[in-house]
C-alpha cells in the first residue's frame, strides 16, 4: 500500500506530534466539516510548520445536512418525537425535501428516525433508538439530493483556501455526477490532485463517467452505507475497487477500518483480517478518521498500518 491519509485532530497534530508518525506515506487530513475556515486554515498553517513538505488533504464538507447550533446533545428515546428548528441544521432549507413518513438516518446510521412534519419552524422526527444526537452529525435522507446544490458556500471558501496554499489535494465529499466533479475542477488551481469520494448510490451508478475524470477516489463506507444499506457494504466495495483498478484510478478506503483502536491500543481479529484483505486487494492507500483525529493510540495505529503492509510484502516475496 502506497499511502495513508491520516486525520488530525484534537490527537494528532495537537497531542501527537506529527514528527511522531511522520513518513513519506502520510497524508495529512482536515476534515473540512469540522470548525470555520479560519479554524482550518490554522490547521493548514499547524501542520506545515511541523513537517514543512507534509502533504495535505483538505477535505470539503459537501453537501452533506448536518445538525448545527446544538450546544446541549439532544437525548432520544425510542419510539418518541422530538424536533429540530430550520436553524438547527447547515442547510436551512432542508424542511423544503421532506415528507411525512420519510426516514432519515443520522451520525453514520448509528440513528434512524422518521419524520412526522416539516415546516419553516421546525422538523419533527420519531427515533427509532435511545442515544444522544449532538452537533455536527450527519442527517440523510435517501432520494433528495437532485434538489440541493452540490456545493454549499463554505466548500467554495474552502476550495479558495486549498488554492491560496495550494494543498496536495482536495476531497470532493457526496459526488453524484461528472458534472459535480467538473464544477469542482473548474474553481481548483492546477497542481492540486481531486479525490472524489465515492459514498453516494449516484457516484456507483456514474461511475464509468466519473472515474475517467479523476486519479484518485475515496470510498468512504460510513456515508455510502446511509444511502445503499450496511448490508450491502463488501459488494459494493469490491465493485468499486475493481472497477477503478480497470481504470487506472487509485483508490483509498476509509471508515472504520481501526475503530477499535480508537479506544484501545490493538484492533480486533476481525480488524486486522479484513485490513489484510484490503492491502492485497489492490488499494493505494486507507484512510485513518477518528482513529487519529480524537484516538488515544496513533502512533500503535500508523505502527499496525506499516506492520500490516511488511506483513503482506512477505508474503508477496514468498510467492
Amino acid at each position: 500500500m502506497k499511502k495513508y491519509i491520516l486525520t488530525t485532530g484534537p490527537a494528532l497534530g495537537s497531542e501527537v506530534a506529527l514528527r511522531r508518525v511522520h513518513s513519506s506515506k502520510n497524508i495529512y487530513r482536515i476534515n473540512g466539516a469540522h470548525g470555520t475556515v479560519s479554524d482550518i486554515e490554522t490547521g493548514i498553517r499547524n501542520i506545515r510548520s511541523q513537517i514543512p513538505g507534509a502533504s495535505i488533504l483538505l477535505d470539503l464538507p459537501g453537501n452533506k445536512v448536518r445538525t448545527a447550533n446544538i450546544s446541549v446533545g439532544i437525548e432520544l428515546k425510542k419510539g418518541e418525537p422530538f424536533a429540530l428548528a430550520a436553524a438547527q441544521f447547515n442547510y436551512p432549507e432542508f424542511y423544503r425535501h421532506l415528507k411525512p413518513g420519510m426516514t432519515a438516518w443520522a451520525n453514520d446510521s448509528v440513528f434512524e428516525f422518521e419524520v412526522l412534519s416539516a415546516d419553516s419552524d421546525k422538523i419533527t422526527f420519531r427515533s427509532k433508538s435511545d442515544g444522544v444526537l449532538i452537533n455536527n452529525k450527519g442527517v440523510h435522507v435517501r432520494g433528495i439530493h437532485k434538489e440541493i446544490p452540490f456545493l454549499f458556500e463554505k466548500d467554495r471558501q474552502l476550495i479558495e483556501l486549498a488554492n491560496q496554499y495550494k494543498l496536495d489535494y482536495v476531497g470532493l465529499s457526496f459526488v453524484r455526477t461528472p458534472e459535480n466533479v467538473k464544477e469542482a475542477q473548474a474553481l481548483i488551481g492546477e497542481g492540486t490532485q481531486i479525490i472524489s469520494k465515492i459514498e453516494t448510490i449516484d457516484a456507483v451508478e456514474h461511475l464509468n463517467e466519473i472515474l475517467p475524470l479523476v486519479n484518485y477516489v475515496l470510498v468512504d463506507r460510513g456515508d455510502l452505507s446511509t444511502d445503499i444499506g450496511i448490508e450491502k457494504i463488501p459488494r459494493f466495495q469490491k465493485y468499486i475497487v475493481e472497477k477503478a483498478l480497470y481504470f487506472d484510478v487509485k483508490v483509498f478506503l476509509a471508515t472504520q477500518v481501526l475503530k477499535n483502536m480508537e479506544t484501545k491500543p490493538i484492533p480486533t481479529i476481525g480488524e486486522v483480517e479484513a485490513l489484510y484483505e484490503i492491502m492485497k486487494s489492490g488499494v493505494y492507500g486507507v484512510q485513518m478518521s477518528e482513529e487519529t483525529a480524537v484516538g488515544r493510540y496513533v502512533e500503535e495505529c500508523v505502527r499496525l498500518l506499516e506492520q500490516m503492509d511488511q506483513e503482506v510484502l512477505a508474503e508477496t516475496i514468498r510467492m
